[in-house]
């Protein structure tokens, strides 16, 4: 007769908790060799340490209990190869789902923390080192008259799956020039999305920044300030005008209190 091994010896020798081999057994996935009668307490051999490894590795795979127990008997290579297969495909899909949740974590915490380190607060006008900044861009804004902020925004956002864009992601706004921008500052030519694997972006370099504080759109005196800066220091500026909203509704309750940023390329 093979040697018997109590649940708290063989517990002992695979590291598999009594609790769990207990759970085996009433999924009838993995059952003690023995099992006394009088007192129901469960015994097991060396060998079925085998079994073991079949339900460890392939449960360390997400692959249900339930799945396994429907495999225990008559499993072969090509339906194993088949559930490993089957898995790792889920495995590819939850990777590239969490994959493009860091990247938005990521985005955000970039933003948030250089709105942190926005200094002199809101009034604050300066020239500054900018990072590559990686964009998808959307369609050109097509403003009619009286036509509000929010109504070719929200035109962008009905259109984000057609582009292919995560709304998670910051959304920032892009005047095609400063002219444009001092005429028109609510009014920008492009939405796009700060998409770090978008297929455009903003160069890196020195850019002129500005921040002001108000709901999307409201700028207050930020393009007079920004120009009041260029003529008092003698700056020249060409390029695209960028403005990304560093505290949103993700920080503030007040939507009069969100922090923008606008940045400009200098030359």
């Amino acid at each position: 007769m093979k040697k018997l091994l109590s649940i708290k010896e063989f517990s002992e020798l695979t590291g598999i908790g009594q609790q769990a081999l207990r759970h085996w057994d009433s999924f009838g996935l993995f059952v003690p060799a023995y099992r006394n009668p009088d007192t129901g307490y469960r015994y097991y051999t060396p060998d079925q340490i085998i079994m073991v490894k079949f339900i460890t590795v392939l449960s360390s795979l997400n692959i249900p209990l339930k799945t396994l127990a429907a495999m225990r008997e008559g499993r072969s290579p090509e339906s194993t190869r088949t559930l490993i297969e089957q898995q790792a495909r889920l495995l590819d899909i939850e990777m590239r789902r969490l994959r493009e949740q860091y990247a938005v974590m990521f985005t955000r915490l970039q933003l948030i923390r250089l709105g942190d380190k926005a200094p002199d607060g809101e009034t604050s006008v300066r020239v500054t080192r900018m990072e590559e900044m990686p964009f998808i861009l959307g369609p050109r804004n097509e403003w009619k008259e009286d036509e509000k902020f929010f109504d070719p925004f929200i035109h962008f956002c009905r259109q984000a799956n057609e582009l292919r864009i995560n709304l998670n992601y910051p959304i920032a706004a892009r005047h095609e020039s400063m002219d444009a921008f001092v005429s028109a500052p609510g009014k920008p030519e492009y939405f796009l999305s700060l998409d770090p694997a978008g297929n455009r972006a903003c160069p890196a370099g020195d850019y002129l920044c500005g921040f002001t504080r108000g709901h999307y759109g409201e700028l207050g005196d930020l393009p007079e300030r920004m120009t009041t800066f260029m003529r008092e220091n003698n700056l020249a500026v060409s390029g695209p005008v960028y403005t990304a909203y560093l505290h949103d509704e993700l920080c503030l309750e007040d939507p009069t209190r969100y922090l923008a940023h606008v940045c400009v390329a200098v030359v």
